[in-house]
């Protein structure tokens, strides 16, 4: 479940330590997003919002019918914590992060004028409204996957602690066997094995985590072992490409029997960025992508 993700800032940083002795070369990046990761664990506790209310009804329908709890635009923001979050942020990557730093620059000065309406761009993201960031990037001259960059880190403390709050609606003995998560139906970003040998998936877009079948592709839900199968390195055992031969899609996985660092599954998301060159040479293609067209 979700209150799995439950870190400090300061184990923050020491994942990041970890990780930098074992990738030196990411050193920059894991610089970069330790301090996203590290604002984001410091605003959680600000947030203050009414939980989201489901109706016995409607979860009886939902839990019959297998249907996620919520929708993604169904999310509810702490309006005032994602806009100092997004300050923040901004700052972080005006010095952190060469390719956006104009883009963060950008956005604080169109958000300081006046110009630019952080509460409808949250709203935008939300909604999936490519529309709207479009016209941002035309009439204000801001790259809109920066934008959309910002928005979603900024608002991702309103995300988990929604999630955290909508998983009490889930049962334990209620087993979650669909490809996408049952909190808000977005695709998982990544796979972990715990304990002994428990696989659990990870929310791309709220974090929740749930319990999932080992032998299993959450993207076209083949469970033929004959056709499923996954890659790892001698050198990086921790690490492994879960595929399917048939969608032809791969997900990222973490073995946490093989290591005994902190792992936080959003940094462990960026530490992999190999994994998907990798599984993209052997002719695989993310699901996340996939899932969220």
């Amino acid at each position: 479940m979700t209150a799995d993700l439950a870190i400090t800032p300061q184990q923050i940083k020491q994942a990041v330590a970890a990780l930098k002795k074992l990738r030196p070369a990411y050193a920059d990046l894991f610089n970069f997003y330790e301090k996203i990761f590290v604002a984001q664990e410091d605003v959680k506790s600000q947030i203050n919002l009414d939980p989201i209310e489901i109706r016995a009804e409607q979860l009886t329908l939902k839990r019959k019918e297998k249907f996620s709890l919520i929708g993604i635009s169904e999310f509810v923001v702490d309006q005032k914590a994602a806009t100092a979050l997004l300050k923040q942020l901004c700052q972080i990557t005006e010095t952190g992060n060469d390719e956006m730093a104009d883009a963060a620059r950008a956005i604080q000065n169109a958000t300081a004028a006046g110009e630019l309406n952080l509460q409808a761009v949250f709203t935008a993201l939300l909604n999936s409204d490519d529309a709207y960031f479009e016209k941002i990037e035309k009439d204000m001259g801001i790259e809109k996957k920066a934008l959309a960059f910002m928005a979603y880190n900024s608002i991702t403390p309103s995300l988990v602690h929604c999630a955290e709050q909508l998983a009490s609606y889930i049962g334990s003995d209620d087993p979650w066997e669909k490809g996408f998560c049952p909190v808000c139906g977005s695709a998982p970003g990544f796979s972990l094995f715990k304990d002994e040998g428990n696989r659990f998936l990870f929310c791309g877009f709220c974090w929740h985590q749930w319990a999932a079948p080992r032998i299993y592709c959450p993207f076209c839900e083949n469970k033929n072992y004959s056709s499923i199968h996954y890659y790892f390195s001698e050198k990086e055992k921790n690490y492994r490409i879960d595929v399917c031969d048939s969608c032809k899609t791969y997900l990222k996985a973490v073995d946490q029997r093989n290591t005994d660092r902190i792992i936080y599954p959003p940094l462990e998301f960026v530490a992999s960025l190999h994994l998907d060159i990798k599984a993209q040479e052997m002719g695989f293609k993310s699901g996340i992508h996939l899932k969220l067209q």
